[in-house]
């Protein structure tokens, strides 16, 4: 039968060569408003007053006390989040059981709520007319404006990203694998580290890299539950602000770019990740 010479016109991909100069323009100018240039506005005025002066603000007390506690914070958050994910994707691929959607639904809850709202309900918990605030406090236990209650706030808010990018992975693989490889004689164990992780481990990089995103870079939750004390349970995020509000602008805006720079490594690696991952479905499916 002969090609309809009608359907490459109206193919979405053939149309004139002004409507995809328009798009294009469209895009650049929108991603250098939008992107561009607030990225050049903060690195612009973290270097105003020269590179010394930057540098000197990143070493000052409260900055170190910052970086140092968000790196801890994102030390804690992201294993667990790790280990979570990993248990509730292996679950809902590779079972059947009663509650799975209602699981799933929890998973995305983080998604819905606004973290200022999750920081509340930990104020609820742990606040002291809640019923385990005095009780953990009189066994010398802080949640609430401490390192613990940042934690906490921070877990809720990344712990669903690894189960997102693993629970669609696993679900495309299914039991085929595993279901050999205990028909030879592996153990649950062995099945999981020799089969399991090698297929999901790109995957599994690319959740903790969002997660760990994330986790520095949270403002809402943490703030509602670290109290902002200075030099103790102030983050990078919330030093930034206190910093700003104190007219410490070169300050403000040298935290404001280390947490840029560490946005830009992590999309540098998140790209690297896709090539990769596509790359190895891209070969697995040729094997096929």
């Amino acid at each position: 039968m002969a090609a309809d010479p009608s359907a490459s016109r109206l193919s979405p991909t053939n149309e004139p060569l002004w409507v995809r100069w328009v798009l294009i323009l469209t895009g650049l100018v929108f991603m250098a408003l939008f992107l561009a240039l607030p990225l050049i506005a903060v690195f612009s005025e973290a270097l105003r007053q020269g590179a010394g002066s930057y540098f000197q603000s990143l070493q000052s007390p409260d900055a170190l006390s910052a970086i140092r506690l968000t790196l801890l914070v994102a030390a804690i958050a992201v294993p667990l989040n790790v280990v979570f994910g990993i248990c509730a994707s292996w679950a809902i691929a590779k079972f059947e059981f009663k509650g799975k959607a209602f699981l799933i639904t929890l998973i995305d809850l983080p998604f819905s709520v606004s973290p200022v709202i999750s920081g509340l309900v930990y104020v609820l918990l742990f606040g002291t007319g809640s019923v385990l605030g005095p009780w953990l406090k009189s066994y010398g236990i802080e949640i609430l404006f401490a390192v613990p209650g940042i934690v906490l706030a921070t877990i809720f808010v990344t712990f669903p990203f690894v189960a997102r990018e693993l629970i669609p992975l696993m679900q495309d693989q299914g039991t085929g694998n595993e279901e050999a490889a205990l028909s030879l004689g592996a153990s649950g164990w062995q099945t999981f580290w020799r089969v399991t992780l090698p297929n999901i481990k790109w995957g599994l990089l690319y959740g903790v890299l969002l997660c760990n995103a994330r986790a520095m870079g949270e403002f809402g939750a943490v703030a509602v539950v670290s109290g902002k004390i200075r030099g103790q349970t102030t983050t990078m995020p919330l030093q930034v602000e206190m910093f700003y509000n104190e007219y410490q602008g070169t300050a403000a805006f040298a935290l404001a770019s280390l947490l840029a720079l560490l946005a830009l490594v992590t999309l540098v690696l998140k790209t690297a990740l896709e090539w990769r991952f596509s790359d190895e479905l891209a070969a697995s499916g040729r094997g096929h």
